[in-house]
């Protein structure tokens, strides 16, 4: 029976949704330019639906990072972080994972995400002192997987 679109349960994905998050995939994250636009970057994912997290690591001085911030600094009561998706391909089967991110900088979680990303990737990223992570905190997923 082929797989269908669907909406699935961000903190209970299913077994087949989950897995798919747990393969080896390049993935793309779009966070908003300053002028509202979508800015569309390949990137390393992991899915932590225990948490509710996505969490992308990055260079602090990336396009990616500056776009969260920037959109943080925009809004007068910075409330729960900057609307962004994630998503993954391959062949019919994708998955996409939304929320709000926020830029974390502090050693322990930089190092979670560190720790997820070699886990998934199966290479531990060189040390980097301007890493930094974007944490997602999980609204949304669909797919078909």
């Amino acid at each position: 029976m082929p797989a269908t679109t669907t909406a699935h349960d961000v903190l209970n994905p299913t077994p087949e949704y989950l897995a798919f998050w747990r393969e080896r995939h390049v993935c793309t994250l779009t966070t908003p330019r300053p002028d509202g636009s979508p800015h569309v970057v390949p990137v390393g994912v992991t899915y932590d639906p225990e948490a509710g997290l996505a969490r992308v690591i990055s260079n602090r001085h990336s396009k990616k990072v500056r776009n969260v911030l920037a959109a943080q600094a925009s809004d007068p009561a910075p409330r729960d972080g900057v609307r962004v998706a994630v998503c993954q391909m391959e062949g019919r089967r994708w998955a996409t994972l939304e929320g709000r991110a926020v830029v974390r900088t502090d050693e322990a979680s930089v190092a979670e995400a560190v720790r997820r990303y070699a886990e998934r990737y199966g290479r531990t990223p060189s040390p980097n002192p301007d890493r930094v992570v974007m944490e997602i905190t999980l609204d949304r997923a669909m797919g078909r997987a």
